[in-house]
């Protein structure tokens, strides 16, 4: 009861955000929620570094995504790419701040040897595995049925996963991560993703488009996978949740889990049949 009651409070106002903030106000609402993701993220893994910088995250990672988005799409800050036409150079600078920065932070703040490559492993790879869905949920936004339809798959698969693993799941999915997760939930989430495109397709563009089933089993794939991974973080530092501010579903990782893989694919899935989202 409680799952579906902060469902029932959180759908409508995403839905809100998704359809009415402009760009930039809607980074700065997904940067903060992030942010908190992120801090859940760190109290996990400390214990592997306990003197480590975990809170370099929540700087390393909006900026991070905010050099993907602008070199992704020069055109949200038009005044910026006129000075600086080089984006193409952005790959190269990402990739040497992933590689310096989380070493020099580690040095700076005198984390212990035995900590220091666990630590500097963990902040290089964290920093993209949360800047770059919240650089893809930010592209995804300037066409917000395409959203729209991102939510659907992963929250109706989610959904569907849940009940029906709940109910009929006897074959586990992965049984070290998860030991309630079943193939038999996966399977219903993945067809009610699927479904709920095929509807989607069928009211906004007027047909069962084949691309949009592909993009769709392709997203449903990562968010289940998305999911996964944030169960093997938490296994690991022998926690069942991150958090508790939500009734039902756990802390802000716990919600979003799904969304770190599923809205990069989707985003790469679009851009590869040619229907980028676009303002």
């Amino acid at each position: 009861m409680q799952r579906l009651l902060t469902a029932a409070v959180g759908v409508p106002l995403a839905l809100l955000a998704v359809f009415r903030l402009p760009g930039w106000a809607f980074f700065l609402l997904l940067a903060f929620f992030f942010a908190w993701a992120a801090l859940e993220f760190a109290a996990l893994v400390k214990p592997l570094s306990p003197r480590a910088p975990w809170r370099l995250l929540l700087a390393s990672a909006p900026l991070l995504a905010a050099a993907l988005m602008l070199a992704a799409a020069p055109e949200l800050a038009p005044r910026l790419a006129a000075y600086a036409p080089g984006f193409a150079r952005g790959g190269f600078a990402v990739a040497a701040l992933l590689a310096i920065v989380p070493g020099v932070a580690v040095i700076v703040t005198h984390t212990p040897i035995a900590e220091a490559v666990p630590a500097m492993a963990i902040l290089s790879w964290a920093t993209l595995y949360f800047a770059v869905p919240l650089a893809s949920l930010v592209l995804l936004q300037r066409e917000p049925w395409i959203f729209f339809l991102l939510l659907a798959i992963v929250w109706l698969g989610d959904t569907a996963a849940y009940y029906v693993g709940s109910a009929w799941g006897r074959h586990k999915l992965a049984p070290i991560l998860s030991p309630k997760k079943s193939w038999e939930g996966a399977i219903a989430g993945l067809a009610t993703s699927i479904a709920a495109t095929a509807v989607w397709s069928a009211w906004r563009l007027g047909s069962v488009e084949v691309a949009f089933i592909a993009v769709a089993a392709a997203t449903a794939v990562a968010a289940q996978t998305g999911d996964l991974v944030e169960s093997l973080v938490k296994r690991a530092a022998g926690a069942k949740d991150s958090g508790g501010v939500l009734p039902g579903h756990g802390g802000i990782y716990d919600r979003l889990d799904a969304m770190f893989f599923a809205a990069p694919v989707m985003l790469l899935c679009l851009w590869w049949i040619g229907r980028p989202p676009s303002p």
